[in-house]
């Protein structure tokens, strides 16, 4: 049976439009979905999918692909609906959030680093470094 969260994600888009609202989509970033990494924050983004800012709109039942400009420059966005977690209008937050399903285990297996046998555990702890002086490197 096909989920009801493509339809209710349409239908809260179309209402912010229709109420000349900014719809906003909360989105929980996976292996699946294809955003800017840069703009990711704690494994979310926020995309702004209201017509001035979104080009060639397509929700379908299993994704939702469009283009966008960051920072400028353009990019072809695709976000699995498993991975909305909410749709609001940005003027006033109303809207509808929704569970997030856990990415497939083939992918986040895949992401899993598996535990050390015994026989490579080191009985001593690592070290820890000397409190001191923050170092940071410059990255071109």
């Amino acid at each position: 049976m096909v989920s009801t969260k493509p339809y209710f994600v349409r239908a809260i888009f179309e209402w912010c439009v229709d109420q000349g609202f900014t719809p906003y989509m909360n989105v929980v970033v996976g292996a699946h979905t294809r955003v800017p990494r840069e703009f990711v924050r704690d494994g979310q983004i926020v995309l702004n999918i209201g017509t001035d800012a979104a080009n060639q709109l397509l929700m379908g039942n299993e994704e939702i692909t469009f283009q966008a400009r960051f920072n400028g420059v353009a990019f072809p966005v695709i976000v699995p609906l498993d991975a909305v977690a909410a749709i609001y209008a940005k003027e006033n937050g109303q809207g509808m959030a929704f569970e997030v399903a856990a990415e497939p285990a083939a992918a986040s297996k895949a992401l899993v680093k598996e535990p050390p046998d015994a026989s490579e555990v080191d009985d001593e702890p690592p070290e820890t470094p000397s409190p001191g002086r923050p170092h940071l490197t410059r990255v071109k």
